[in-house]
């Protein structure tokens, strides 16, 4: 049995996810706090993403943007960067985690308009449950191309084991640190070969 669909991988992400949403309590509180001081209701940001199988459920991340009309970046509040730079907008998906939408680790789940553009290997990503972090969020984040995080995410899923997430868990702090929070350009699907 692949990791990826292991009950010991299930019921791990259960316990720690339940452990550090009441560890995490008062820090969730004092962000919807400000959130909500400074940029209004509401103080979640939700959307449809492709989980396991690429079935659809509601991702869950604190709010960065103001609402209203304009760019994301001109809505990005000083707050906003500040989630975003230090990925504390993603604590809220502790809870998909402990929904079963997501684990702690797995490719990180994309936008739904993405399935009909992946190739069968790429599709592949979709095998198991998305992740809160991966092999290509240490990788480079947005740094590196589609084709090579795609690829990362099927090595991920043909390689999972336990030692290689808790390398991957251990070093995500260390990459988010490290890494920009400027957003990657939309994937628009398999680039045409040169003739």
């Amino acid at each position: 049995m692949s990791w990826t669909q292991h009950p010991v991988k299930r019921v791990s992400d259960v316990f720690f996810a339940a452990g550090l949403l009441f560890l995490l309590a008062p820090l969730l509180a004092g962000l919807a706090f400000l959130i909500r001081i400074r940029m209004g209701p509401p103080i979640f940001f939700t959307q449809l993403r492709p989980g396991k199988d690429g079935q659809l459920f509601t991702l869950l991340k604190f709010r960065s943007m103001t609402n209203g009309p304009g760019t994301d970046q001109s809505r990005l509040t000083v707050l906003g960067r500040f989630l975003r730079a230090t990925s504390l907008d993603e604590l809220p998906e502790l809870w998909n985690i402990l929904k079963g939408d997501m684990s702690f680790v797995g490719p990180r789940p994309l936008l739904p308009e993405y399935l009909a553009r992946y190739t069968p290997e790429q599709a592949r990503r979709h095998a198991c449950r998305p992740g809160l972090t991966g092999w290509a969020q240490i990788h480079g984040r947005n740094h590196r191309s589609w084709e090579e995080k795609f690829r990362m995410d099927v090595w991920y899923i043909d390689h999972a084991s336990p030692l290689l997430d808790l390398k991957i868990l251990a070093l995500t702090p260390f990459r988010l640190l490290s890494g920009g929070s400027e957003p990657a350009e939309p994937f628009t699907g398999v680039p045409p070969t040169s003739i």
